[in-house]
């Protein structure tokens, strides 16, 4: 099977400094793949730069986005509207502020449909009435005139998801889509995703720092550190037995998941010292917080290296190589 997605050394940078290192991975067709890290690591910036929609300031500076067919990086203008909403779409983590405040919620929807598949304001209110039923909006018939401030958090993430999926993409990149939400609306939130990934047929690209979210509805999971992938895996294996030094502390530091987010009652440890900073120059960025660092974990950052097959993990000391550069 032929990836839906696969990114290639892609590299972002501000003009101070580089904030994403050659991050590669590959997203296929009807599967979640988590991107994992705690917040400043590079994964929303990375969802962004998928759909060139990067803040002032940044650009991609190398690597390459290839999307059904098409590489995003070198895609005109023309080409990248067509794709984003329809073919790609994406759920941002706040909904009151990704919403409109102004224009009724339905509305909203059906400028998706109206843009992407040319279709009169009666139909495309008919599909939005349709849409809010299937993300479960109680009513939707009259909720279709309601603002976004009619709505609780929970309720505007259902629109949001609507929104996104109106003209049935190949993959949803789903950016922390259950930031302030409580607990149970969470759960609530990833079941709809996981039932629409099924019934549409769409991939999806989920982006967290939450393990619990990753352990129950992800298939493989790519953890970030940052700016660099550190290490790649389906999720049982991941789970069983992460290889690199920062994911076995992210799962330490967590409640117990065993990949069937299964809970222990373990005593909870804390990865010492402070996240490095993207512009990181020499050596691995983890290593000053590494309790199984060596000498050469200084000198140069290691490359994602395959222990098994669909295990990568970028490692001197897991991977048992030294790849050291000559350093001036």
């Amino acid at each position: 099977m032929y990836p839906l997605l696969r990114v290639e050394d892609l590299t972002i940078g501000f003009p101070a400094a580089t904030v994403v290192h050659e991050v590669s991975f590959e997203v296929f067709p009807g599967e979640t793949m988590a991107l994992v890290g705690e917040s400043g690591c590079g994964k929303s910036i990375t969802a962004f730069a998928l759909m060139r929609l990067l803040p002032p300031g940044a650009r991609i500076l190398r690597g390459e986005v290839m999307f059904d067919g098409i590489n995003l990086v070198t895609a005109a203008p023309r080409t990248l509207r067509d794709v984003r909403g329809r073919t790609l779409s994406l759920i941002l983590q706040e909904p009151m502020t990704s919403l409109n405040p102004v224009l009724p919620i339905g509305m909203q929807i059906a400028e998706v449909m109206r843009r992407h598949e040319g279709i009169g304001k009666a139909a495309a209110r008919r599909r939005s009435v349709e849409l809010l039923e299937l993300v479960g909006v109680t009513d939707a018939q009259r909720r279709y005139d309601d603002f976004p401030h009619h709505f609780s958090g929970g309720m505007r993430q259902r629109v949001m998801i609507a929104m996104a999926v109106a003209c049935n993409p190949k993959l949803l990149i789903a950016d922390e889509p259950t930031t302030a939400l409580d607990v149970t609306i969470q759960a609530q939130v990833l079941d709809l995703l996981d039932s629409l990934r099924r019934q549409l047929g769409m991939a999806v690209l989920l982006i967290t720092h939450d393990l619990g979210v990753v352990a129950q509805w992800a298939d493989r999971v790519t953890v970030m550190y940052a700016g660099r992938v550190v290490e790649q895996a389906p999720v049982r294996p991941f789970f069983a037995s992460p290889r690199h030094p920062y994911a076995r502390g992210l799962l330490d530091a967590s409640v117990g998941h065993d990949g069937e987010a299964h809970y222990t009652t373990r005593r909870l440890n804390e990865i010492p010292g402070s996240v490095a900073s993207a512009a990181f120059e020499h050596g691995c960025p983890f290593a000053p917080r590494c309790p199984v660092r060596i000498d050469a974990c200084r000198l140069s950052s290691p490359p994602l290296v395959a222990l098994v097959p669909e295990h990568r993990v970028a490692c001197i000391v897991t991977a048992g190589t030294e790849h050291v550069p000559a350093v001036g």
